[in-house]
């Protein structure tokens, strides 16, 4: 990336003011580095760079570029790991050594696996391909007919032909930007870009948690969801205050959590992963098992959707019942880190004029 901003900065002041600037700009880019990649690339190839110099002065692929190669890689329908298609892809790409180990800033990841990364959730976005499993992929039928067809590339806006991906941008970037991820008015201040390229990180983040959860064991996400109520602070300071209790006999119970010490206050819940939409009529006996407890408080919580029937009819409920569908799940593990961590922290300064006023007004 460095070696690609050099090098454009240096073919740039051979160029007519008019052209010079345009690129100079592109060079300054405050855009997220991947997309600021294939932005340089196309700089580059405006001015008449060869290929050979492009791909020299690139290094390491951007994620875009990964696409069509990681799709190919997944042709013949069987279940990959992404461990093994990072490695086959940087031998594809003839990666030095040097390149396979070089690490993002945060230092917990190489940016080679998060490049590919990154393309597996835009492909999967526009249902090109599956996850399975956490951290395995296969190729959809969709995918099989964009192989089909076989386009000279898949990026970004080669994907916008499909509807689940441009859902995708629209939560992503919000309703002010346009089909072509670009602002409407080119009055944003950099704070206002910047805070656009962080919402879009965070929406990526938490759809990537939410394949996450809907890849896990019956068990398992009932010990998440758990985790998760005692993390958002209820059960108070004993961090054992939850326990699982799904399996036989379970009475459509599966957790508690006391919220004191004597468990006069207890929260009854319900893990379910569904394919299809939760009705009234299972939420109904949800509310017969709390009845049965006596219980006064349950959460419901699902990796699929809630019906429009059954969220309106826990609304109407004495006993006090919460529903938590998929997505409103993944959001509550993003804003508890559950499941996920700090990468890095950026601090964003401002002019502080009270300051400079000050000393405007110490006398001399």
């Amino acid at each position: 990336m460095a070696a690609l901003k050099r090098e454009l900065n240096e073919v740039a002041e051979d160029q007519p003011s008019s052209l010079r600037d345009v690129l100079l700009g592109r060079c300054r880019s405050i855009e997220p580095e991947q997309h600021a990649i294939d932005a340089l690339r196309g700089a580059l190839f405006q001015i008449g760079l060869s290929q050979e110099r492009m791909v020299e002065a690139m290094g390491i692929p951007g994620f875009q570029a990964l696409m069509k190669p990681l799709l190919e890689a997944i042709a013949d329908g069987r279940e990959y790991e992404m461990s093994e298609l990072v490695e086959r892809l940087a031998n594809q790409f003839n990666l030095t050594e040097e390149e396979r180990n070089q690490l993002i800033p945060s230092g917990g990841q190489t940016v080679f696996a998060n490049r590919v990364g990154w393309a597996r959730t835009y492909l999967k976005q526009a249902g090109l391909l599956g996850v399975p499993r956490n951290r395995w992929v296969m190729i959809t039928e969709r995918g099989r007919q964009v192989l089909e067809q076989n386009p000279p590339r898949i990026d970004v806006y080669f994907l916008r032909q499909f509807p689940e991906f441009l859902d995708f941008e629209k939560r992503s970037r919000g309703s002010e930007r346009n089909h072509d991820g670009v602002s409407k008015t080119s009055t944003q201040t950099p704070e206002e870009v910047l805070e656009a390229a962080y919402d879009e990180l965070c929406s990526s983040l938490i759809s990537r948690i939410y394949e996450s959860v809907r890849a896990l064991s019956p068990r398992a996400f009932e010990r998440l969801i758990v985790a998760l109520l005692i993390k958002m602070g209820y059960g108070g300071a004993d961090e054992n205050a939850g326990q699982v209790l799904g399996g036989s006999g379970d009475e459509g119970i599966d957790g508690i959590i006391r919220q004191d010490p004597l468990g006069l206050e207890t929260i009854y819940l319900q893990a379910k992963q569904w394919q299809g939409t939760v009705g009234r009529p299972e939420v109904q006996k949800f509310v017969g098992a709390l009845q049965g407890k006596r219980a006064k408080k349950g959460v419901f919580i699902t990796t699929s959707d809630f019906t429009q029937d059954a969220s309106r009819y826990a609304e109407g409920l004495e006993t006090k019942v919460i529903l938590i569908d998929g997505q409103r799940l993944a959001k509550l593990m993003f804003i508890y880190n559950v499941g996920v961590s700090t990468a890095r922290t950026i601090e964003i300064k401002r002019i502080d004029s009270d300051y400079f006023a000050e000393l405007e007004g110490i006398s001399e």
